[in-house]
């Protein structure tokens, strides 16, 4: 009995000319072929829960195509909905561009004459010197002469340019514009005694008030 626990004890013995810690080391060395790795453990364990979660995963976004994908009256609807409103901005559309022309056609006329009367007070500079000249004794006859009274007559008779302002008239002050003034026992109201510039207007429009001296009741 003996000899046979005697190579038990030999084993268990360190051999003979090796270090404690080189034993120490084949002994863990041993233990961990014998002994599973728990990290390998856990990997197996964990690996059927990854796959699953995996396979879970990929059904779920089919399960939310399949509730996304509209039915047919629900696309019906909301193409009927898409037409009511195009057809509403159409008919907004329509209405304002109808208002628009109305518009246009309205102010045509109050922009011609805005566009005549802007010609006409052009002129009225001209008119000026062809009135001083006349009053001078310049335009009595002659080629400019009768140049100057065919302007005048072609002026208030086509576009309605009128002439106003002489001496004896009321003073109005919309349609004259007193430079000078003084008193006098002759008048019994303020009354133009000198016209110094003549006035224009069209209609009852005044496009540049008559310049006068006037006279008030002394």
């Amino acid at each position: 009995m003996s000899e046979l626990n005697e190579p038990q004890e030999r084993a268990d013995k360190p051999a003979p000319g090796v270090s404690d810690a080189e034993n120490a080391k084949a002994e863990e060395s041993a233990a961990q072929r014998e002994a599973p790795s728990e990290d390998t453990t856990a990997e197996t364990e964990d690996a059927p829960a990854t796959q699953a979660s995996e396979g879970e995963t990929e059904e779920a976004p089919k399960d939310k195509q399949e509730e996304e994908v509209p039915s047919t009256d629900q696309i019906i609807g909301k193409l009927g909905d898409d037409l009511a409103r195009a057809k509403a901005d159409l008919y907004n559309l329509n209405n304002e561009y109808q208002s628009y022309v109305r518009r246009s056609k309205a102010d045509i006329p109050a922009h011609k004459t805005a566009g005549q009367l802007d010609v006409l007070e052009s002129l009225l500079s001209v008119l000026d010197d062809i009135y001083g000249a006349r009053t001078a004794g310049d335009l009595k006859d002659g080629p400019f002469a009768a140049i100057a009274q065919k302007l005048e007559e072609t002026l208030q008779n086509r576009f309605g340019l009128e002439r106003y302002g002489a001496e004896g008239d009321h003073f109005d002050p919309k349609l004259h514009e007193a430079l000078m003034a003084n008193e006098s026992a002759d008048v019994s109201e303020p009354t133009v005694t000198q016209v110094l510039q003549p006035g224009y207007k069209v209609g009852d429009r005044v496009l540049r008030a008559t310049k006068v001296m006037v006279s008030n009741p002394a």
